[in-house]
């Protein structure tokens, strides 16, 4: 991979930095950018968390705005103003469009530093989006014409949605998201210490979500979707991983009880350990309603040989292909559908399908590929030079 000339400086802008799809593909991108010549900084407009701390861990500068975004404070957008004047980048990188909107106009303010955005969604209406978004969006769509030298996306879907909200279509430039298959990978011992651990036998087929407890992700849907299964393969277990997903939850406890999937759904939490837990899926699984632009989960299952059902959100049936099945949103007969007959293939043809799966992130959608698209990106928007 090319690097770029040294002392030069990129700035992150994200609105938080709690894990979800744009921050954690943010953390990804610069642990692999890192290594070159280039130096960066990430500016979180509201609080800390998990991604927070994986960036300090590689090594990069954090700084932390505190903007509240119930009550937001002016003042915090002049500090923005004189953080970007004190660290003086080439660029600046903002994410989500809070970031996008007020990392624009902070960049201007500090000396027309030229500024790339990052759009990561692939849905806006009034029952999904909070009406302050909205606002934000549209004056991002105006601004879009002026303030970004460059507009990336990470799905068809999201290029087409934001140019008819009026995004200046000339800008855009398509960078999916990208994927470490050497972190995940396929993991033989993970099928047996995973089943080990949540006290099944080394056969039992096992259908998985990592995801945070969101509306967005259709949780219902799965848990219907897996009481219908499970009139047809008992012998099934599923899986839900991430932040929000665990027995103290009242609103997953009542749901599990109304579907009487108690004691075949196992709710872990927030773990650390995802690319161990997606290895061990006979079947990965996307339940989402709305919102994705591409799902990480589909992905990162894809490069651990794990074929996929998703709902039919975001490029989630461009990534996917022939190697699994994209079915409707909210339609858990449907879910439950795709998954059996995905679980009634001879095991060599699901085989099959994973491997094909993988293939397609490795030629496609690699963390490396990713990351070289940025560094172009960078030197066409930022004029930085070799």
């Amino acid at each position: 991979m090319a690097t770029l000339k040294a002392a030069q400086q990129i700035v992150h802008i994200i609105t938080d930095l709690k894990p979800g799809g744009a921050e954690t593909m943010l953390a990804r991108l610069l642990a692999v950018l890192k290594s070159g010549d280039i130096r960066f900084h990430v500016i979180s407009l509201t609080g800390d968390g998990k991604i927070g701390e994986m960036l300090r861990a590689e090594g990069i500068p954090v700084s932390v705005l505190g903007f509240d975004p119930q009550s937001p404070n002016p003042l915090l957008f002049f500090t923005l103003v004189k953080l970007l004047r004190q660290l003086k980048p080439d660029g600046i990188h903002t994410w989500l469009y809070h970031a996008d909107l007020l990392g624009g106009l902070a960049a201007r303010l500090a000396g027309n530093i030229p500024v790339v955005w990052a759009l990561h969604n692939s849905t806006l209406d009034s029952t999904s989006s909070k009406r302050r978004t909205l606002r934000v969006v549209r004056l991002c769509a105006w601004l879009s014409h002026f303030v970004p030298q460059k507009i990336t996306y990470c799905s068809t879907v999201s290029r087409d949605l934001h140019i008819q909200l009026g995004y200046k279509a000339e800008k855009m430039v398509f960078i999916p998201n990208g994927f470490d298959l050497d972190v995940f990978q396929p993991n033989a011992d993970a099928r047996l210490s995973v089943r080990a651990e949540l006290g099944l036998s080394p056969e039992t087929p096992l259908v998985g979500f990592m995801a945070r407890f969101d509306p967005q992700k259709d949780l219902n849907n799965f848990i219907q979707a897996a009481a219908l299964l499970n009139q047809r393969m008992p012998e099934v277990r599923f899986l839900l991983a991430g932040m929000g997903i665990q027995n103290e939850n009242a609103v997953l406890a009542q749901w599990l009880d109304q579907s009487k999937m108690q004691g075949m759904i196992y709710l872990l939490g927030r773990r650390d350990d995802t690319p161990r837990l997606t290895a061990a899926l006979d079947l990965a699984t996307v339940s989402s309603a709305y919102g994705e632009a591409f799902p990480l989960v589909i992905g990162e299952a894809m490069s651990c040989e794990v074929p996929c059902v998703a709902t039919d959100v975001g490029d989630s049936k461009m990534i996917i292909g022939t190697t699994g099945r994209v079915v409707p949103p909210r339609d858990p007969q449907a879910l439950a559908d795709a998954w059996y007959a995905m679980l009634s293939l001879p095991a060599s043809e699901r085989r099959a399908l994973g491997y094909q799966a993988r293939q397609i992130i490795a030629d496609h959608y690699s963390i490396s590929v990713s990351a070289e698209r940025h560094q172009n990106l960078y030197r066409d928007a930022f004029n930085l030079v070799d």
